[in-house]
This record gives C-alpha cells, structure tokens and sequence, in this order.
C-alpha cells in the first residue's frame, strides 16, 4: 500500500494518476475532505490533517510507503506515527535550498525535517526541486482582472520544474527500491526568467499580459504582508536577490531517473491556461 499525501494538490495528484496509470498496487490519497476529493477510479480516500498527527493513524495502517510533503504539520510527530505504523519507506520533498541557500530559516527547516526522516529507522528517498512552475498561479487573479504583473528580478532566470516531473520522480522513487538513500536536487530543463514565464502565460492565454518590475523594497512590502518578514527575504535572495551558480545550475536528474525529459514552463503554462483565462 501506497499513501500520497498532499493528493489534491500539484504534485500528488499528478502523483497518483501516474501511480494508478502504471497499476503500482493499492493506493491511498490523503485529503482533509475525501467526500469531495476526485481521485483515478480504485484509489481510496482517507481523511488526515497533518496539523493533528494522530488523525493520520487509520490513513496509514497497512501502509509500506509514504509520500510525504515537509513542513505542513509537526514533522517530527507525524514521521513518528508513520515509523509506529509499520512504514518501511518514505520519499521526501524538500528544497533545493538546503543545498544552495543552507542559512536561510526555511531551507534550515527543510534539513531538520530531512534529519529526522534519515534517523527515524524508516529506508528514505529526499527530492529537493528548485522553483515549482505552479508558483505562477500567485499572478492567475491579477492577469484575469487584466491588470499589469508586477515583480522584481525580472532578468533572473531559474531552471524552474513542472511539478508533474516532481512526480514522476517519486513514482519511481516509491516503485523502485535502489533509490532508497538517495537524494535528489530537481530542477527544470531550461532557466526561464519572470518577464519569460509571463510571456508565455500570455501565449497560452492568447493576449498580451503587461509586465513591469518593482524594487525589491516594494516586492518585501507586498509579500511580509501576506507572508512574514523572514520568509519574504527568503523567497526575495533565492528568486533574484541572492543566487549563487549551484541554484542557477540545470540538471537532468529528471530525465536520468525517468527516461523523460523534463517539461518546459510553455508545457505547464499551456497546461494551466485556464487559471488565467
């Protein structure tokens, strides 16, 4: 049995139609909700809150490995409940940070939830990708209201990775045992800059998107609102403010690990044109 947490969202979801499309055994989606959740036909849905670990315990009887996304609950307790309930392998999704940005406080995080995994008892596989491509969905509400798409560090350009190839990575990892000890950095095939990522929103979406940069003073204003102070000077040095060859680099983990190429953010922005439209 196979348990994908995180299975409405980004990478889960596309997780479990590549689980279930390749007959991979039983399967489970965690979702706070199942009444509501639509998941492939023969894939239970179990109900569980990462923020109440003990609501994950009946999720994951029968469970032999896990699919965990860091830092949406206490890690520590719900690493806990999985090694109690018998899981034998977990694969990670952490952050490229860790490896590239190791003093921010988030990448930080990342490493202590990626400690606890590699000395919890349970065999482990760590993904670290760089910048989702689902990130651009923060402009989705902006360019349906045609307004202009304000953002700092426009000429920067990141390998930025569909999270459908995050995915894909797991599957093999969670199917395939010699990935187990591994880890992982994961990032697109190409860097794409912000102005580059609008362009092609506006070529799936058929019409010109305005574009104009900010400050970096005026982008903090606007995120530490939403976010915290600390997490937008962490997102502001690792988008443009701060980066270093190590996450600028391209790598083919992907297509090594899959046998597929990684998909270009034109293929995510085509993919997701309606959440602009």
């Amino acid at each position: 049995m196979i348990l994908v947490t995180g299975a409405t969202g980004n990478i889960g979801s596309a997780l479990l139609e590549e689980l279930h499309a390749r007959g991979a055994g039983p399967l489970r989606g965690l979702t706070r909700d199942a009444a509501r959740a639509v998941f492939p036909e023969g894939v239970a849905a179990v109900e569980g809150d990462f923020v109440e670990p003990a609501s994950l315990k009946s999720a994951l009887e029968g469970v032999h490995s896990l699919f965990l996304v860091s830092r949406l609950g206490p890690d520590a307790d719900v690493l806990e409940a999985a090694r109690q309930a018998g899981v034998e392998h977990v694969v990670l999704v952490s952050s490229i940070t860790v490896q590239t940005h190791p003093h921010l406080g988030p990448a930080g995080e990342n490493l202590a939830v990626e400690q606890l995994l590699r000395a919890s008892g349970m065999a482990w596989t760590i993904l670290r990708p760089t910048q989702f491509a689902s990130n651009a969905l923060m402009w989705a509400a902006s360019i349906r209201g045609h307004e202009t798409i304000r953002a700092p560090y426009p000429e920067t350009a990141l390998p930025t990775i569909h999270p459908a190839d995050i995915a894909s990575v797991a599957r093999v990892a969670l199917t395939e045992p010699s990935h187990q000890g591994r880890i992982y950095a994961l990032t697109g095939p190409e860097p794409v800059t912000a102005r580059q990522q609008v362009e092609a929103i506006a070529a799936a979406v058929g019409r010109e998107i305005p574009f104009a940069e900010i400050s970096r003073q005026q982008a903090r204003a606007q995120m530490a609102a939403i976010f915290g102070a600390e997490a937008a000077d962490a997102v502001l040095d690792v988008t443009g403010g701060d980066v270093n060859d190590e996450l600028l680099m391209v790598r083919d983990t992907v297509s090594q690990i899959t046998g597929t190429p990684a998909r270009p953010f034109q293929r995510w922005a085509s993919e997701n044109a309606t959440a602009f439209r």
